[in-house]
């Protein structure tokens, strides 16, 4: 395994001084967004779909920093019912410049519709009750395995692997749910394994790991942290807003912020344990921290743990 980072981590400098952060830390992957829920702040898609030049000079700039394009990033709505359309396309092109560029893995997410033609927003049912829930559920799902059966061979024939990011308000979250779609589409769709979105749900991301195996085709690092007085009244369903952080249950965190260095350890060692031999993709989310202090010290963090998997450390 070795360490990378997302630069949408900084989506605030330009690309050329993301990748400077990125040679600085130790890291080696770096992964792209192409749009979707990200504005793609390093990344013109249209632009590298249609110039081989512009295709050149993009990764150029990645290699001579001793970095390698690890993965793309299309995080969207795919089923959305107003914005599903827009979003398909640019996931569809995404995939397509990965292939161009023979980057293997493309992460994204599974999707999820609104309740029924004339919605105008995602309805994700949380609960198996009332009947109108379980049946909106069915439906929605034969919506996923629709859209999946037709873009996990449009992967395959462009070289590409999905990775799914397990996140809520998409229909596949958790192992259950990635597991039932994979039995559709074959091993091409896997997970992106981030366990900041499994650890506010109460899920072990080392039990997760251990489950998945061979699925888990990337990985993201960013760690939550919980507000115990705040679970303590509100649970981890808690809407409220990411930008009051000490009135929530829960927050993401930079690396070790949240969760100690026994258990990043422990979870090193089960990707290992799972086959995983990838990247380690840093994605920086804490709003308390400056993003580039956040990506050093969470690369600070990591890295002696990434050295010692299979030491013995």
């Amino acid at each position: 395994m070795h360490l990378g980072m997302y630069t949408d981590s900084l989506g605030h400098l330009p690309f050329g001084e993301a990748l400077d952060v990125a040679a600085r830390i130790g890291a080696t992957g770096i992964e792209v967004a192409g749009g979707g829920q990200s504005s793609a702040p390093h990344l013109a898609l249209t632009t590298l779909l249609e110039s081989e030049d512009e295709r050149r000079r993009f990764t150029d700039e990645i290699e001579r920093r001793g970095l390698h394009l690890s993965a793309l990033n299309c995080s969207a709505w795919l089923l959305h019912p107003r914005r599903g359309e827009e979003q398909r396309t640019i996931v569809a092109g995404t995939i397509r410049l990965a292939g161009l560029l023979g980057v293997g893995t493309v992460v994204t997410m599974a999707g999820c519709p609104g309740e029924g033609p004339e919605g105008s927003v995602i309805n994700w049912p949380t609960y198996p009750w009332p009947k109108e829930l379980v049946d909106l559920r069915v439906r929605q799902w034969n919506a996923v395995l629709t859209i999946w059966r037709e873009l996990a061979p449009f992967a395959a024939d462009h070289g590409v692997r999905i990775a799914l990011e397990l996140h809520p308000l998409q229909l596949v979250y958790n192992v259950p749910t990635l597991l039932e779609l994979r039995s559709v589409t074959g091993p091409g769709v896997g997970a992106n394994l981030d366990p900041s979105h499994l650890f506010w749900q109460r899920m072990d991301p080392i039990a997760v790991a251990g489950a998945l195996g061979d699925a888990i085709h990337h990985v993201h690092l960013k760690d939550t942290a919980f507000v115990e007085d705040q679970v303590a009244l509100a649970g981890v369903l808690d809407h409220r807003s990411f930008e009051t952080p000490a009135r929530r249950a829960w927050n993401f965190a930079t690396l070790g912020r949240g969760h100690d260095a026994s258990f990043w350890r422990s979870f090193l060692d089960a990707l290992s344990a799972a086959g995983y031999d990838g990247v380690l993709s840093i994605e920086h989310e804490d709003r308390s921290m400056d993003p580039v202090e956040g990506v050093e010290e969470s690369a600070r963090f990591i890295t002696p743990l990434i050295e010692g998997v299979g030491a013995g450390a």
